[in-house]
């Protein structure tokens, strides 16, 4: 019976070593799955937060994209009116330029005119000079004489 309880007293003991053992494994066992739920938390958090700045930056991505669809919406609007503008003075120049070509006719055509009628007044003038001078030459002429009748017509009064 003494055997019978030391044997019995050695596997309580080798039962209450396994017992310790095993429960110091549980414990090491609850701690390591108290840090992973920790841990996981944590990663969940990190994670929840970085969803949120996806989200945010999406939102911002989202209304940018809007803003330059409307922004090239309204610069193909100013492209399509000023391509207008570019053909409308297009045409424009082209009418002045034939208009211009008109212009510049009638221009060489009032020139030539104006200089036929002062090649005729020169004409006329040189004519004019020329009978000026010869009126001139004989008004000279004729106070010449006029000063030489005086002369003549001073006659002494004793000789008569």
């Amino acid at each position: 019976l003494k055997e019978e309880n030391a044997s019995l007293r050695s596997k309580i003991n080798k039962l209450q070593i396994f017992s310790e053992t095993q429960a110091d494994k549980m414990r090491k066992l609850e701690r390591k799955l108290e840090e992973n739920k920790i841990k996981e938390e944590k990663e969940a958090q990190d994670l929840e937060a970085m969803v949120q700045h996806v989200e945010q930056n999406l939102q911002l991505m989202t209304k940018r994209a809007v803003k330059a669809e409307n922004n090239a919406t309204k610069l193909k609007q100013e492209n399509a009116l000023l391509q207008v503008q570019l053909k409308n003075y297009k045409t424009e120049n082209e009418a002045l330029r034939s208009g211009q070509s008109a212009s510049l006719a009638a221009v060489k055509q009032n020139a030539d005119l104006a200089l036929q009628n002062l090649l005729t007044i020169i004409t006329n003038s040189r004519s004019s000079i020329k009978q000026l001078v010869s009126g001139a030459e004989s008004l000279q002429l004729i106070a010449d004489l006029l000063r030489s009748i005086d002369r003549i017509a001073e006659v002494p009064e004793d000789g008569q």
